[in-house]
């Protein structure tokens, strides 16, 4: 610890008189609290030092609290009865608890009856994963696997992704810069700049109509500079659940193509969004059959409900083979002095899932039911505000939307009163999570959203 000394000079004063006992004697110390009091006497005077212990860690601020987290913290902390938590993305029964897939389950059983070990995995990951994951990402009949153009390394979840992907880019591409959709997920600025490489913003969110700005999108990428990463949500847009369609989709490749751009993929949500892995995964697919060279970042924390495993994979999909060894060396290369090597529990859960043709079927039966859960209470929720708002205001755009997100148009004025008045507990951009809406809640968050978009300007 440092210390903070102050001196005190006391004229006349006997030690027998001091509060702290001080004895006859020319030196010494006495503790008062947490500092130590240091005295001398000489020629009638006490001489006395105070030693104040102060951490090495004084100047570093309180953070803020996460945006996104936060809002468990202060849902737990409600009483109401009534509270309802739309805030962080994972999926819940219409009872509104946790949910663990029954195919996760059947997979860790398997994992008991043979017995497998803990032993540390390589950089790279578990191979029958790295495997499984990109033949679920492209198909395994496509090309990029077939010619081992792609170089897939396990990361953890999307976000540990990410920041590898992130990390090969400051090192291998120097100035490079990251275009990110306004708005997008709250961790991605986040990623970038501890990564020490720029972005900025290209437009996507439309208030007007609560839709796809596709005409800003377009303008933003074209005056980027050639060679910009273009950072895309591969389905179910982060907040706003607002998607390309596949013809929009073509003209964003067009231009990214044109432009000489890498496009950067966040896929969080396969086969959670639709329903249908191959739906959810047909925009990374298109960019690599046009012969573009794409990273792609993955999560399985949503379409297996294995938030806590933190399990996911980085892609690069190369245009060839040999480049394709060199960067995942790099990508190695990058992990090692991050964590070492990933986790094997989760990685395990989903190569015996997608190795296992029974299991593998029975995961996309539960993918389309939890899938379907959420379209359900999303068309619930419109039906219940189209009702009770008599003013005429189009709500269609939650039907448009898609995901387990849904993005209101609320302001943060609007959003702190639903918190305040309604407890329903969500992020300050208008952003719901349908996965955490039941049926039965409908009617009550139908409610708060007309009294908050109505009565809070």
């Amino acid at each position: 610890m440092a210390s903070s000394v102050l001196s005190i000079a006391t004229q006349c004063v006997s030690p027998n008189a001091s509060s702290l006992s001080i004895n006859e004697t020319h030196k010494g110390k006495a503790k008062l609290g947490g500092s130590t009091l240091r005295f001398s006497k000489s020629s009638g005077r006490i001489s006395m030092t105070v030693a104040v212990n102060v951490s090495r860690f004084e100047g570093i601020p309180m953070a803020p609290p996460d945006p996104i987290l936060g809002v468990s913290e202060a849902f737990r902390a409600d009483t109401n009865d009534v509270k309802l938590n739309l805030g962080v993305g994972a999926y819940r029964t219409e009872e509104l608890q946790p949910y663990v897939l029954n195919v996760v389950k059947k997979a860790e059983n398997l994992m008991l009856e043979r017995g497998d070990n803990k032993e540390y995995l390589p950089i790279e990951g578990l191979a029958a994963f790295n495997k499984a994951t990109a033949e679920l990402l492209l198909g395994a009949d496509n090309p990029a696997i077939k010619e081992q153009r792609i170089a897939t390394v396990q990361g953890l979840s999307g976000t540990g992704s990410l920041r590898l992907g992130a990390a090969l880019i400051e090192r291998y591409f120097p100035g490079s810069k990251v275009l990110i959709s306004a708005p997008t997920w709250g961790n991605h600025k986040n990623i970038f700049n501890d990564a020490r490489v720029p972005w900025s913003e290209y437009r996507y969110y439309d208030p007007r109509t609560v839709g796809l700005d596709f005409e800003g999108m377009i303008e933003d990428i074209k005056a980027a500079p050639e060679g910009t990463f273009v950072l895309l949500h591969g389905c179910a847009h982060n907040p706003t659940g607002i998607d390309p369609t596949p013809e929009q989709w073509e003209k964003i490749a067009d231009v990214i193509q044109q432009k000489n751009h890498i496009p950067f993929f966040d896929v969080a949500y396969q086969g959670f969004a639709s329903g249908s892995l191959d739906e959810d995964a047909a925009s990374v697919r298109l960019f690599v059959a046009r012969g573009m060279e794409v990273l792609v970042a993955q999560s399985y924390s949503k379409n297996l409900g294995l938030y806590a495993e933190r399990i996911g994979a980085m892609n690069v999909i190369s245009s060839s083979s040999e480049s394709a060894t060199r960067v995942k060396s790099q990508l190695k290369r990058l992990a090692r002095p991050m964590y070492s090597n990933p986790p094997v529990h989760g990685a395990r859960i989903v190569a015996n899932v997608v190795g296992t043709p029974v299991l593998f079927d029975e995961w996309k039966a539960e993918m389309e039911m939890m899938a379907g859960r959420i379209k359900n209470v999303r068309q619930k929720l419109y039906d219940s505000i189209s009702s009770k708002d008599k003013s005429g205001k189009d709500w269609s755009f939650i039907l448009k939307q898609i995901g387990m997100f849904s993005y209101t148009g609320l302001n943060k004025n609007q959003s702190d009163n639903m918190t305040n008045k309604w407890h329903v507990y969500m992020t300050k951009d208008g952003r719901i999570s349908l996965a955490g809406l039941s049926l039965a809640k409908c009617e009550y968050l139908a409610d708060a959203i007309i009294d908050s978009y109505h009565n809070v300007s």
